[in-house]
């Protein structure tokens, strides 16, 4: 069956979310519950709540619309043999999608199915018979969620249906596209809402992956520099400074098992292993070939010679972040850029299929970093995240200044090398306004309709009153 946003009542049941019956976010299904008798008590929402958090395990998968839209439609990644429909996932780095590309649908589905899984939450709260302190808390989380994705969505698309609480199936048709302005202000509200009701860290160390009031700040901010509100984001990111550190080797960043360290602001969860849920990104981001993985890898996100030369002589962020190849089971050195971030080679595979242990980092302090410098004009952070890796600061006889010769552009260089391959290129670009001269030096997009998806083909058959991105009328 199909779904889109017409049908968002029967989008999500209750039949298989997430347990709140200890520390981590555990798949466990819900037995005997629907909405009509489940929405009581604590234990009913920390379930209902965790289900919610579920959706980033698939938000922010290695295939997922945020990894498509941030790295393959940008200068860091490409592909040439991949899992999938090939045709369909080509068209991203080709930029040559269509309404019909199966890949744009599926994120879309899985995009507002994800919503559906807030907002139900969000809904039944206030009903509920129990402390004000738990429903705030409840909302808290629930609006940062909402707000993170209608941030990434409203990027990946534009206009889009803002969906703000459950509807029915008639009355989803009435909901069309709202002006992209006006779903950047919701995620404001909803954003303000979360750092002002969201505890500090400390108050939920035994619960790694829970939003706090500084990711709710953090992505603040950003959303702040998007809508070009500099002074604004300078305000909530100064906040969030000096509340983390940057971890002193840039290497101690990555590793199946380094989770949660003192520079992680917001951060998936993966237990791998006999876990659940475990991590693909190694398995997803591995060349094609079986050479060291039990099964293929799946081609997503290879790393383009463009990135790969973006790094400055001496930076050990490179050798971190990209392998320059791998020799196959014939002793043949294969010559192919790919990540080296989410590396598990000791992954147990006892179904055939790589059960890795890495987490995923949505933000981290060092993203805050480059952004305050971003928004205050300022070098000093930016050159904060220089010196850790011990690379001479912007404004000294030593930096590259012919290449990079305003802070804006450093900025731009700083990001690229830092965050690479973290699902953050071509948002960043697109923020800045850089995204079409840049991208164009590598990839065959023709002009600025390109820089957001085509509406899926299926939800315009289903509601012709939603209209289509200017870029893909008539294909």
């Amino acid at each position: 069956m199909k779904f889109n946003i017409k049908q968002m009542a029967v989008l999500i049941c209750l039949g298989a979310t997430l347990s709140g019956c200890d520390n981590s976010l555990d798949l466990a299904p819900i037995s005997n519950s629907n909405a009509s008798n489940f929405y009581k008590t604590t234990q009913d929402f920390d379930i209902a709540v965790n289900a919610a958090y579920a959706t980033l395990y698939t938000f922010y998968a290695p295939a997922s619309g945020v990894s498509y839209f941030a790295e393959q439609m940008s200068d860091n990644a490409t592909m040439y043999n991949v899992a999938g429909i090939q045709a369909d996932r080509k068209a991203f780095k080709d930029y040559n999608l269509k309404p019909s590309n199966t890949e744009v649908y599926r994120f879309w589905q899985e995009s507002y199915k994800a919503l559906y899984s807030i907002n139900i939450v969000l809904d039944k709260i206030d009903g509920a018979t129990l402390a004000d302190s738990y429903k705030q808390s409840v909302k808290a989380q629930m609006r940062f969620l909402r707000g993170l994705y209608y941030f990434q969505m409203a990027q990946m698309w534009g206009d889009i249906p803002l969906v703000t609480k459950v509807v029915t199936a008639e009355e989803s048709y009435k909901i069309l596209r709202s002006p992209v302005a006006d779903v950047y202000a919701f995620v404001v509200e909803d954003l303000k809402y979360a750092a002002d009701h969201l505890p500090l860290p400390a108050a939920v160390v035994s619960t790694p992956g829970k939003a706090t009031k500084y990711a709710a700040e953090a992505l603040l901010g950003k959303v702040y520099l998007t809508l070009n509100r500099k002074s604004e984001a300078a305000t909530v990111l100064m906040d969030v400074y000096g509340k983390y550190s940057l971890v002193p080797q840039y290497t101690s960043l990555w590793g199946a098992n380094i989770k949660n360290t003192a520079e992680s602001i917001f951060e998936i969860q993966y237990k791998g292993g006999a876990g659940n849920p475990y991590s693909n990104y190694w398995t997803e981001f591995a060349p094609t070939e079986n050479f060291v993985l039990t099964a293929f890898g799946g081609g997503m996100n290879q790393v383009t010679d463009d990135l790969y030369n973006e790094y400055e002589a001496g930076d050990v962020r490179r050798e971190a972040s990209i392998s320059t190849g791998y020799t196959n089971k014939n002793g043949t050195f294969i010559d192919i850029k790919f990540q080296n971030k989410w590396v598990d080679r000791n992954a147990p595979a006892p179904s055939g299929r790589e059960l890795s242990n890495n987490n995923f980092t949505v933000l981290r302090y060092a993203d805050v970093l480059l952004l305050l410098s971003e928004a205050t004009g300022d070098p000093k952070y930016l050159n904060e995240v220089r010196a850790r890796v011990g690379l001479p600061a912007y404004g000294t006889a030593n930096y590259p200044t012919a290449k990079y010769p305003t802070l804006a552009l450093a900025i731009e260089h700083e990001r690229r090398v830092e965050l690479a391959l973290e699902f953050h290129r071509f948002f960043d670009l697109k923020r800045t306004g850089r995204a079409l001269d840049v991208v164009k030096k590598t990839k065959p997009i023709q002009n600025a309709g390109q820089l957001v998806l085509p509406i899926p083909q299926n939800v315009i058959q289903q509601n012709p009153a939603i209209t289509q991105n200017d870029a893909y009328k008539g294909l």
